[in-house]
């Protein structure tokens, strides 16, 4: 079975950091991208990093370029998060998907979804 894991979210001051990780388990993790998204109520789903099974294609949506940053440790079959610099309007809920196809910003090309976790960037 598929699972994807998410932790890591809670409240931050505006300025400050957060890691968020993603534990994956039921598939062949290194022949997998792995992408995160967030999510504010009543809008649509946002891509935000993206990392490939190899680890060596990597993309950032405009928003959050130079502050976020993804990577992934195979021997944990873990994927990171690290935001930075965050900002109100980083407040949202985050998930980790997987694909087996190529990296991709765009929800509907990935398969499997965390449960997500909630970043609250406060003011």
């Amino acid at each position: 079975e598929v699972q994807l894991v998410e932790s890591g979210g809670g409240l931050v001051q505006a300025g400050g950091s957060l890691r968020l990780s993603c534990a994956a388990s039921g598939f062949t993790f290194d022949g997998h991208a792995i992408g995160w998204f967030r999510q504010v109520p009543g809008k649509a789903r946002e891509g935000v990093a993206c990392i490939s099974s190899s680890g060596f294609r990597i993309t950032y949506g405009e928003s959050v370029k130079g502050r976020f940053t993804i990577s992934k440790d195979s021997a944990k079959n873990t994927v990171y998060l690290q935001m930075n610099s965050l900002k109100p309007d980083d407040t949202a809920v985050y998930y980790c998907a997987t694909t087996a196809g190529s990296i991709s910003q765009q929800q509907r090309h990935y398969n499997y979804w965390g449960q997500g976790t909630q970043v609250t960037v406060s003011s």
